[in-house]
């Protein structure tokens, strides 16, 4: 197992609310190596003290309820590394900054203009054997980006595929697994999944919070690139994929991408997109730092797939996310053409007399002052660094797969840019656009 890990943007967001927590949940269920080294990297100019601060203050604000123990494992694990990526030579020098010799994971926990830059600079450092490059979402803005980025990790890896991990942690949702269990012989739907039964998959994440210091890279980015095409998508492959012949992750990774290829491309007229005004204590997405209202960015993207294969010919598969939405709804909603199971098993609700619903994540109170923040995700995000540091694959992307996800929203993509169909706008805090839900 990889014993060092270099976390590359170590200061921002997605270290402190998702990845750092999670180390300390991998580590309090001795998960990961007990000499793990976790070398902290990003452009502020830090020690170790200054970083094991920050790390203790993280774990406090987002991974409250776990063990003192396990938070100051994590914390005595930490070093400091500046490094510039415009500067590889910065890189290059925290990669050799560890105690011992071995493998390193290199995780890039960064805004996705920086994965290229990042990617070469880990290449050109010279990782040892058996190290690892884990990207996360989302993996280029379109198929021939990814095509180039897939590129840039074979050069830098030896074009060794386990080397490279795409990272998405809806992968590692226990709600995915429990999705995967409604299936399997002795399941509530055993015999059950397919068109025959299940009429419509809504597969929905849907939130309250507006874009908040993330307009800028929002702006850019879009709800669909930002967690359609890639979360929302992940999860439609889990659902529908036939179940692997062997429980080898080569099958896995197979059978998920026969699904991707089975996606057709949508209906660009039956597609939705809108963003938010003012709500009652939201500025309107356009007024937010960051953002050029001529863009069109959407907050709020629908789109409908089908998929054609024998089994789920007849079944419609709706995929949707939004921001600054009346409530957080995230879940996988299954229709059913007859009455659900009147007994479900942990995770399955029985919402309606057809529909069963499970949910994707949710908040989490573990009492008085201790804050834990969507343990859902910091679970999804444990799975996925025990996996880059085991060499485990299961939760990852392969290359194959992060391009496949691309052919078939592509196309929305371009009508959108062209106005087709129009930007529609709803009200901070509200349902969303007018339509179908």
């Amino acid at each position: 197992m990889i014993s060092r890990l270099l976390l590359l943007g170590a200061t921002g967001d997605l270290a402190g609310r998702f990845l750092l927590p999670a180390l300390a949940e991998s580590l309090a269920a001795g998960r990961l190596p007990g000499d793990l080294q976790l070398l902290g990297a990003a452009e502020q100019d830090w020690d170790d003290a200054r970083f094991a601060e920050h790390v203790a203050t993280r774990l406090r604000e987002h991974a409250g309820d776990l063990p003192a123990t396990a938070r100051q494992a994590l914390v005595d694990a930490a070093r400091y590394r500046r490094v510039d990526l415009a500067e590889p030579d910065t890189v290059a020098a925290a990669v050799t900054a560890f105690t011992g010799t071995g493998p390193v994971a290199g995780y890039l926990a960064l805004p996705p203009v920086l994965f290229p830059a990042a990617v070469r600079a880990l290449g050109a450092a010279g990782l040892p054997p058996g190290s690892r490059i884990a990207v996360e979402k989302p993996f280029g803005r379109d198929l021939p980006d990814a095509q180039a980025l897939n590129a840039l990790l074979a050069a830098a890896t030896g074009d060794v595929e386990e080397a490279a991990f795409r990272v998405d942690h809806f992968l590692g949702m226990p709600a995915v697994a429990a999705l995967q269990e409604l299936r399997q012989p002795g399941g509530v739907l055993a015999g059950r999944w397919s068109a025959e039964h299940l009429a419509r998959v809504d597969v929905v994440w849907e939130e309250t919070l507006d874009v908040g210091g993330r307009a800028g890279f929002y702006d850019r980015t879009g709800a669909l690139r930002d967690v359609l095409q890639n979360h929302l998508v992940q999860v439609l492959t889990v659902l529908a994929m036939e179940p692997p012949a062997t429980s080898a992750e080569a099958d896995l990774h197979r059978v998920r991408l026969d699904l991707l290829r089975a996606v057709r491309v949508p209906e660009v007229g039956a597609t939705r997109r809108a963003r938010y005004t003012a709500g009652p204590s939201t500025r309107a997405y356009v007024d937010e730092d960051g953002v050029d209202p001529a863009r069109c960015t959407e907050t709020f993207a629908e789109l409908e797939f089908t998929v054609d294969t024998p089994r789920w010919a007849g079944t419609r598969f709706v995929l949707r996310t939004g921001k600054a939405l009346a409530a957080d709804r995230k879940h996988v909603a299954l229709h059913l053409r007859t009455p659900a199971p009147a007994e479900c098993p942990p995770g399955v609700e029985r919402v309606a007399e057809d529909r069963l619903q499970v949910p994707l994540d949710g908040a989490q109170q573990a009492g008085a002052g201790v804050a834990v923040h969507a343990p859902g995700e910091r679970s999804a995000y444990s799975a996925v660094l025990t996996d880059v540091l085991s060499g485990s694959s299961r939760t990852a992307v392969s290359a194959a797969e992060a391009e496949e996800a691309w052919r078939f929203v592509d196309p929305v993509l371009r009508a959108w840019a062209a106005g087709e169909p129009p930007l529609l706008e709803h009200p901070a805090g509200s349902a969303g656009p007018p339509g179908e839900r």
